[in-house]
């Protein structure tokens, strides 16, 4: 077979107070031609080549290229850069099965769905092709998406661990599908539920585990929960469910159905409610052991500008002793030690600076520690970069500020600075969710709380313009008001053509 992969990708906040531009993906990953080397060879794109070469097929590859979360994209770069996919795949001529690496949370200035609309446009071209995405299961999975892919396929675990096994299960189903083994049929339900999810402690837990039993059943290929990303001003922004059933909607139906139901049932117990600044400090206190605690309404890797300064204004006002914080975005402080050098004593201000979520900036006398000149921190599927690095300490607190904004996922984004946490009471990171996987081990509490910020968690007041009224929790029983939801059918597209 003939195999055409690419990587396109990015989640947009619409109340992010800055656009995605060019720079965005430049800066992240890059604009990549060859995925079999360089940072994007561990992700989905690697495990699409891999796969393909291992059983003798050729591959054809496009562009790969991520930006980190924020504003709307800009119109003309997003069409440079989906241009650059269709492109490439006019010029490969007559291909067998095409896999994408999208997210499905893009938005452009004047596109609220990204991802439908290059699902559409690679369709238009391979009308026979068996076409398969890899998502993000924070996307808005639209109608669009669902009738022009063969098949979807969705990371189950926030934190999103599972990327890897996702791409391997999407080859595995597109390549059934494409020798005629198995004919998938989507099953698509919207629970009318506006949440967010994570997966490592129950109820979620138990649902995802309940997911993977599923897909054990005859006749069902694929279940995934799509969490969806509240932060968006679009029409299909909220949870939903799809279900592939081989050759049977009806049952793939019921199943997606029922995970519907259970999630309906729990929605009062998934809601957030975080604490806020001031009780998990007070809390903290309380606590012997090193407490980890996520600045979830400034993570970056939601959107956020990651310079907010509320939670280290507490700090400072409470004389807060062996804390770090990290990593607060500020391309011009950073500047400014790397000037006064390592070793340095200066006043600094810091933070605050991209708008009225940010706060107030941080005016302190400081030393700067160490600066590095193109630091990487681990990522979900690839290191991110951060750009010129600086560690600066102020009265019993070191902070590490970026020049490019990077969500905390691991540690090391401290200890490979020469930072150590095994001092540390208190680290407070620029992150929701993702921290978890890896810090979880190397703490003793962590939580996230609330502040001020771009991703606010009262999702039954989000300034939605596109999105209709009937979510929980805007109504807090809508299937009574509104119905129950049933699912949408829809076969596989490729299949509509003789194989």
């Amino acid at each position: 077979m003939r195999i055409f992969i690419a990587m396109l990708a990015t989640e947009t906040n619409t109340f992010a107070p800055f656009p995605t531009s060019k720079a965005g993906f430049e800066d992240f990953l890059g604009i990549l031609r060859d995925g079999s080397t360089g940072r994007a060879k561990d992700g989905a794109m690697g495990v699409f080549r891999t796969r393909a070469e291992a059983d003798g097929h050729e591959v054809i590859e496009s562009i790969s290229t991520f930006a980190q979360p924020s504003g709307r994209v800009v119109d003309t770069v997003y069409e440079e850069l989906r241009d650059m996919i269709i492109a490439d795949l006019r010029d490969a001529g007559p291909v067998d099965m095409i896999l994408l690496a999208l997210h499905g949370a893009m938005a452009a200035q004047s596109y609220d769905d990204c991802e439908g609309d290059i699902l559409r446009r690679v369709r238009e071209l391979a009308p026979r092709a068996v076409i398969g995405a890899e998502l993000d299961p924070h996307c808005h999975l639209t109608r669009e998406m669902v009738t022009k892919a063969d098949c979807l396929i969705l990371a189950k675990e926030y934190p999103h661990i599972d990327f890897n096994e996702r791409a391997h299960e999407l080859y595995d189903i597109c390549s059934r599908c494409a020798a005629g083994e198995v004919r998938p049929v989507a099953a698509l339900v919207d629970t009318r539920i506006v949440g967010f999810y994570p997966t490592f402690d129950a109820p979620m837990r138990d649902i995802v585990d309940a997911l993977h039993e599923a897909e054990a059943q005859p006749g069902i290929l694929s279940a995934s929960i799509v969490h969806g990303f509240p932060w968006a001003d679009v029409a299909d922004v909220g949870t939903r469910v799809l279900v592939y059933g081989d050759g049977n909607g009806a049952r793939a139906a019921a199943v997606a159905e029922d995970f519907a139901q259970q999630l309906f049932t729990l929605r009062h117990t998934l809601a957030p409610d975080l604490p806020t600044i001031a009780e998990s400090l007070d809390r903290a206190r309380q606590l012997d052991g090193h407490v980890v605690l996520a600045d979830f309404a400034d993570n970056p890797g939601g959107g956020a500008a990651s310079d907010s300064t509320f939670m280290l204004h507490a700090l400072i006002e409470t004389a807060a002793r062996d804390a770090v914080v990290g990593a607060i975005w500020d391309p011009i402080a950073v500047q400014t030690c790397a000037d006064a050098g390592v070793g340095a004593e200066l006043n600094l201000r810091f933070g605050g600076k991209a708008g009225p979520f940010s706060g107030q900036p941080v005016d302190a006398r400081v030393t700067v520690v160490r600066i590095e000149e193109d630091y990487s921190s681990p990522g979900l599927t690839f290191p991110q970069r951060m750009g010129r690095t600086a560690w600066i300490h102020l009265a019993g607190i070191d902070v590490i500020l970026s020049s490019i904004r990077a969500q905390v996922i691991s540690p090391d984004l401290f200890t490979g600075l020469g930072i150590s946490l095994h001092d540390k009471r208190l680290s407070v990171i620029k992150s929701q969710a993702h921290y978890q996987a890896a810090f979880r081990p190397i703490c003793d509490h962590s939580w996230a709380f609330a502040s001020p910020g771009t991703m606010n968690t009262d999702f039954a007041n989000i300034a939605y313009s596109r999105r209709d009224r009937r979510y929980f929790p805007f109504v807090d029983d809508p299937w009574s008001l509104y119905g129950r939801p049933a699912a949408d059918i829809h076969h596989a597209p490729s299949l509509t053509f003789s194989r």
